[in-house]
């Protein structure tokens, strides 16, 4: 049994530099052909069930990469694998948080393990969703012999896969999750 995880493609939020977590932001022309590349690396893969979260750019991502896959006829709706929550920097600009808190702030909310911005998530704090999504995935993969595909989010994914792979936190929060690739994992 197959997992196929894959980000959203870009987003108007992810081009213009912006602190987007859990609001919606739609897909640029280049988010569609980043979806569009994701299709075609998973047009031949038998796919079961599918995931998504509540915000529009995992779903919109999602719609066109099903596109080839009549088969899957289940799409499960679980925000344990939604991005990382913002709180008060949701919506905001990576410059204007720099000129307002400096860069050694910002880089303590961007990419601290266990620090979160005000009314935000912590890497840490995702983990323990992400890890409960994973165990859960895993027991539903192997009662229905399903293969399935994740249109997720660059944070939970970063989480994902450190679960998946045994990587460490210092691995974890240097990685950047490319719009274009698949992460295929083997569920037995």
């Amino acid at each position: 049994m197959k997992v196929y995880l894959f980000r959203h493609g870009q987003t108007f939020y992810n081009k213009n530099k912006f602190f987007t977590g859990w609001k919606n932001s739609e897909l640029t022309p280049l988010g569609k052909k980043q979806a569009e590349i994701i299709a075609k690396k998973l047009k031949d893969k038998k796919i079961d069930v599918a995931f998504q979260t509540r915000l529009s750019r995992s779903k919109d991502t999602l719609k066109i990469v099903l596109k080839f896959h009549p088969e899957c006829k289940k799409i499960i709706t679980d925000d344990k694998m939604i991005e990382r929550g913002y709180g008060i920097l949701e919506g905001k600009s990576h410059k204007k948080v720099i000129e307002k808190y400096g860069q050694k702030q910002f880089d303590i909310w961007h990419r601290s393990w266990d620090i979160p911005p005000k009314k935000g998530e912590s890497f840490k704090m995702v983990e323990k969703r992400v890890d409960k999504f994973v165990k859960e995935l895993k027991n539903y993969m192997k009662k229905n012999k399903v293969n399935v595909v994740i249109s997720a989010h660059g944070n939970s994914i970063r989480l994902f896969r450190k679960i998946m792979e045994n990587a460490s936190k210092e691995e974890t929060i240097k990685w950047f999750i490319p719009y274009d690739k698949v992460f295929e994992y083997t569920i037995k």
